[in-house]
């Protein structure tokens, strides 16, 4: 398998709870909440972990919670490269009503990170010499918005893939820099696009046209619950995903980055690691809370993925 690192500058501490009914002004008492690792690329680095492949994290920490973020992906055995910062890393909080059956999510803001931090980030990150690079995740206050086209850039010089998941201006900014692959979901392809894509036919003259332009080599569009798109300069297929049942769609996204690039460093074709990237996405909304996929539910659904 080829080296597959992955890169998260602001990760966090997931904490998972449920209560019967949210309601305010008073005091909630919650059940006993669950810990997970958590961040973009942390989560991709879990996904292919729980797919059954291998991986090295590197992410800054900072505090009693990156001591937790770290102590966690040991537990999980995750090869893992935390970056001390003086900050304290954040923590996000989901919560399950069960009256209901929605789900609440509370997203922290990250420490903000010094030149010296994220500069140390990067060079921890191509000091392990990885054959694919998979940055995901928003960026902290105090990094450059221009870092992931940077890290792109740097990387097509060295025959480096880059799969970035990201979105906002460190995407636009990474956009022309030589991107392997991208995960856009359908409105972010929209808005590249600069028009809405009612079917398929507008979606891959809109994907094609975008490569095209250099936007990427490759792009799996995410579809939610109808798959997702598969798009090249010369091919566009589309994978239905199977109808499964929803508790969480949390982590669905970086389970299908984790199984697109397990398979692309296992030696599958640019098709089966898509279809098992859609398989993991799916495997993943079964599991309650921030849990990721797992590798039993994850393989037998790749068999029920189906190309058109």
């Amino acid at each position: 398998m080829d080296k597959v690192v992955t890169l998260t500058l602001n990760p966090a501490l997931d904490v998972a709870t449920s209560i019967h009914s949210v309601a305010p002004e008073i005091k909630l008492r919650c059940a006993a909440p669950g810990f997970h690792p958590g961040g973009g690329g942390i989560n991709v680095s879990r996904a292919i972990r729980f797919l059954g492949g291998e991986s090295s994290a590197v992410y800054a920490a900072g505090g009693h919670n990156g001591a937790m973020l770290k102590r966690l992906l040991n537990n999980e055995e995750i090869d893992n490269h935390p970056i001390e910062i003086d900050g304290i890393t954040r923590e996000n909080v989901v919560v399950y009503e069960e009256s209901t059956g929605l789900q609440y999510r509370f997203t922290m803001p990250g420490p903000a990170l010094s030149a010296d931090e994220w500069i140390a980030c990067l060079e921890a990150l191509f000091n392990l010499e990885p054959a694919y690079i998979v940055a995901s995740g928003s960026l902290p206050q105090g990094v450059p918005l221009e870092i992931y086209g940077e890290i792109t850039r740097y990387a097509r010089e060295y025959g480096i893939r880059v799969i970035l998941d990201t979105a906002g201006d460190a995407l636009n900014r990474a956009i022309g820099k030589g991107l392997f692959l991208l995960k856009p979901n359908l409105r972010e392809l929209e808005r590249f696009a600069g028009e809405t894509l009612p079917g398929e036919r507008e979606i891959r003259a809109a994907g094609q046209r975008l490569i095209a332009e250099g936007l990427a080599k490759v792009m799996v569009v995410s579809l939610g619950a109808a798959g997702a798109a598969m798009i090249t300069s010369d091919e566009c297929v589309f994978l239905r995903a199977p109808i499964v049942p929803i508790r969480s769609k949390v982590g669905a996204g970086d389970s299908m980055v984790g199984g697109i690039v397990m398979g692309l460093a296992q030696g599958f074709e640019l098709i089966d690691a898509a279809r098992l990237g859609v398989a993991a996405g799916s495997a993943a909304v079964m599991t309650a809370g921030t849990e990721l996929c797992r590798k039993e539910d994850a393989w037998r659904l790749y068999d029920e993925v189906s190309i058109s």
